[in-house]
């Protein structure tokens, strides 16, 4: 439950400042409240800004809860968890089935026991099914999310043995189907789902799709299973791409993340830096632009949506142990014993 830190990296966790990335996070409610209540005009123009501007910001959110997850967000280990389940709650994700399935993504990025790229890393899901699922994932995030992410707790081959996990997973859905059911049940009562579907779902949906579309630009079509070749890396040199990689706790500086996934997200820069530097022959997928990394994604989520074995790399060593827990160095942790 509790993520394993050393004191090393507990001291950076604690001594980071991240009240700032959390400034842009009021921009959410902004939003709703001005679609609630049309400003300046009430036009169709004015109406799409705002939705974009929210959903923008609620994308945000979900940066934020895979910090939660990740629990590097504070020093403090349970504000993560609360913090988590509710956003969870309102994403339809039990927060511990994502750090489940978070943490064997991290150990096993690319191979077909990485749960969180599935149906892309997954053998057995023909390229047919790929093709259809990715576009539904991309334009109905808010629909597949909760499918990927709940495979863990629901399939029979899931990993998860632990009665104590299960049960923490099960109240979480329980406590989400409570909460929904009581939103739901007040807006039949006010008969307010035209204002629901307006401030609330179609930010949700636009959010969805950004959240898709940062995955898939960052894992498609890699098949390594190395975390910096396995994933595309983004290291903003004009002032837009380094303001939205801030507000997204650093998570587009995804190789090192993937490599270190309890390193304190103001610390991957320079880790991504120093890779660089100490080899300066190998060809790292790094992008100074996020359009350059999304522009190299495409031909494979049309051609072919997958990575590792389904994006050509080889079959991966025997599947022996199941990592519970994020690692200081997937390289030497995982892979090495592998």
């Amino acid at each position: 439950m509790y993520t394993q830190f050393t004191a090393e990296e507990a001291r950076a966790i604690d001594s980071k400042f991240t009240l700032p990335r959390f400034l842009c996070r009021p921009g959410g409610a902004i939003g709703w409240w001005f679609l609630a209540y049309p400003w300046p005009v009430d036009h169709w123009a004015v109406t799409a800004f705002w939705s974009l501007f929210t959903g923008y910001f609620l994308f945000c959110w979900t940066s934020c809860f895979h910090e939660t997850v990740h629990q590097t967000l504070t020093s403090s280990k349970k504000v993560s968890i609360w913090l988590g389940r509710f956003l969870g709650m309102a994403m339809f994700v039990p927060y511990t089935a994502y750090r489940e399935t978070h943490i064997r993504h991290h150990a096993y990025l690319n191979k077909p026991y990485d749960w969180e790229l599935w149906p892309y890393a997954s053998p057995s899901c023909s390229l047919g099914f790929r093709r259809v699922f990715v576009i539904l994932d991309l334009l109905c995030g808010v629909i597949t999310s909760p499918i990927i992410y709940g495979r863990i707790y629901f399939h029979p081959a899931s990993p998860l043995r632990n009665p104590a996990v299960r049960r923490t997973i099960r109240n979480e859905y329980l406590g989400m189907l409570a909460f929904w059911g009581l939103v739901l049940g007040l807006i039949q009562y006010y008969h307010v789902w035209g204002g629901f579907v307006k401030a609330w779902l179609i930010p949700v949906m636009i959010a969805s799709v950004l959240q898709t579309g940062r995955k898939l630009t960052e894992h498609l079509g890699m098949a390594s299973f190395d975390p910096l070749q396995g994933t595309r890396t983004v290291l903003g040199k004009n002032w837009l791409t380094r303001f939205t990689t801030f507000v997204n706790f650093d998570i587009f500086i995804h190789g090192p993340h993937h490599r270190h996934p309890r390193v304190a997200h103001n610390l991957l820069a320079q880790k991504m830096n120093d890779y660089l530097e100490d080899n300066p022959g190998t060809d790292f997928p790094v992008y100074q632009h996020y359009w350059e990394a999304t522009r190299a994604m495409l031909p494979f989520l049309f051609r072919n949506p997958g990575c590792g074995v389904n994006a050509g790399g080889q079959t991966p060593a025997q599947h022996d142990v199941d990592v519970q827990d994020f690692v200081a160095d997937v390289n030497r942790e995982v892979l090495a014993r592998s």
